[in-house]
């Protein structure tokens, strides 16, 4: 019988070592052309827009998709995972913090791959739900001496800050300026609805490892060109989807001064394909959008621990 995951038990199963180890699995999967990643499709209203991704990971006997709904109220995310040989279903889980903590293991995993190995020091643009998992996922690769973490308002990143000084045991202090949050730092990482270049390349240190995580749509730009410039190799999930979405790109790509051919696959990268890092002085982006196959990895591993732990409850419909 199908089984359904609500969002509490997911919380108590899910941990970001296991979340790394099948982002991580999913890019290679891709790289190998043994899954299937479709990019997000919207259908809008003037109330509420609804985001499909749907994929396959057959070494996982995996297919299905993720389905959210944004609106002024909130957005409400859900998996439904189907067995790739029979078609039954096999679970439907709410993925809210399932989300979160995927989006965040994509610039862990990236971060591992492409950080310097004695990166300590990690600048945020965020405080937000989305920063959590990030933070998280980069400390769970690199060991950080300290995080510096900028956003707009005060007494939100001042609480935010304490919060995961608490949960992480890792100095996280708030920042008065961008320029602060990102001179010295060995990783940055934005997290943010920004419709502007967060921050300009002279403040970059070489060697540093960037995360783009929060422009996936055109209207959104974190990543300036003067930085684009200077970044080797651009990374991201797929070329497909971030060819469609990247916001940070497209403005670059459509005008001819960056080439998809210079967009290199993190799968690609964790399987020796394509170099990463080639010396310590090298600046690296990441751009994260998002796939379904990130969820679809984690889904089908909670959809074994609750089987084993007794947890969730059948669904009487799908088989």
């Amino acid at each position: 019988m199908a089984l359904f995951i609500n969002e509490n038990e997911v919380r108590q199963l899910l941990t970001m070592p296991l979340t790394l180890e099948a982002v991580e699995e999913a890019h290679k999967e891709l790289s190998l052309n043994k899954a299937i990643d479709i990019p997000r499709q919207r259908t809008r209203l003037p109330q509420t827009a609804l985001h499909i991704l749907q994929g396959a990971l057959p070494g996982r006997d995996a297919i299905g998709y993720k389905a959210y709904t944004s609106n002024r109220s909130g957005v409400r995310f859900l998996v439904h995972v189907f067995s790739a040989a029979s078609g039954v279903l096999r679970v439907v889980l709410e993925a809210d913090y399932l989300g979160m903590m995927r989006t965040g293991a994509a610039s862990g995993v990236a971060t591992k791959w492409l950080a310097r190995p004695d990166a300590e020091v990690l600048g945020v643009f965020g405080a937000g739900w989305q920063a959590e998992g990030n933070i998280e996922a980069v400390a769970a690769v690199r060991k950080l001496r300290r995080v510096k973490v900028f956003a707009r308002n005060k007494e939100r990143l001042d609480a935010f800050c304490a919060r995961m000084t608490d949960r992480l045991g890792i100095d996280v202090v708030p920042t008065a300026s961008p320029e602060e949050t990102v001179r010295n730092s060995d990783i940055v990482s934005t997290i943010t609805t920004a419709t502007n270049p967060l921050f300009d390349a002279a403040w970059l240190s070489p060697g540093t490892h960037i995360n783009a995580a929060g422009s996936n749509a055109l209207i959104r730009r974190e990543v300036g060109e003067d930085t684009l410039k200077i970044c080797k190799p651009i990374v991201v999930d797929t070329v497909e989807t971030a060819l469609k979405e990247a916001g940070d790109l497209l403005p670059l790509l459509e005008k001819g001064r960056l080439n998809e051919r210079q967009l290199v696959e993190l799968g690609d990268i964790i399987l020796g394909k394509h170099p990463g890092r080639t010396s310590p002085e090298d600046i690296t982006l990441f751009e994260s959008q998002g796939m379904a196959i990130q969820d679809i990895a984690v889904a089908v591993r909670l959809e074994a621990l609750a089987r084993e732990q007794g947890l969730g409850v059948q669904l009487p419909y799908g088989g």
